[in-house]
């Protein structure tokens, strides 16, 4: 196997992350359909690098930390740039940003406390990313495209903003869970 090919998976991830900032600099300037079609692009690489990670063996330590920074990285720029452009409600760019950095917050207290706290997406955090992908994807083709996604919005949003808010407090309470038993230590050892 060369080289290349054991690092396309990552060098797709890198491309991906790179996609956050030009999305969110094309929104910003008025080119909505370059901003979809690079969201489009983005969203086909974090398939394609996932394939190739799980279907060749080609995953690595650098790629499980960085494809996740790149999902976030997207999702982010989306929902602030186009919050920002008032397409999206502020309160929902509010909602997603906050369950992020708290599960964020949460890991890195539970690494620096040494808690028993696994680093790894649940179902429902894999549905509220995916669920955030077509909103924000719903929202750039329809600014690309001129329609008006009033069809199902703000039905969208509220179902975006439940689900986070769901997976928020699961990844809570896993959280509970492992800071319970770095406790419980901490009492065994007191």
């Amino acid at each position: 196997m060369t080289v290349m090919l054991r690092h396309l998976p990552n060098m797709l991830t890198t491309l991906r992350l790179a996609a956050a900032p030009t999305t969110a600099g094309l929104l910003v300037a008025g080119h909505f359909n370059a901003a979809f079609g690079i969201f489009a692009v983005a969203g086909l690489s974090d398939a394609v690098d996932g394939f190739l990670a799980k279907r060749f063996g080609l995953d690595s330590p650098l790629g499980r930390v960085l494809d996740p920074i790149a999902d976030k990285a997207l999702m982010l720029a989306g929902f602030v740039t186009l919050a920002l452009l008032d397409d999206v409600p502020v309160w929902l760019a509010a909602v997603v940003i906050a369950r992020d950095v708290l599960i964020l917050l949460g890991l890195a207290i539970a690494m620096a406390l040494r808690a028993p706290v696994a680093v790894q997406p649940i179902l429902l955090g894999k549905l509220c990313t995916a669920l955030q992908v077509l909103y924000i994807g719903w929202h750039l083709a329809s600014l690309a495209f001129e329609f008006p996604p009033a069809a199902i919005s703000p039905g969208d949003a509220y179902l975006v903003a439940a689900v986070a808010l769901a997976s928020g407090f699961a990844y809570s309470a896993i959280w509970l869970k492992a800071m319970r038993a770095v406790w419980i230590e901490y009492g065994r050892r007191a």
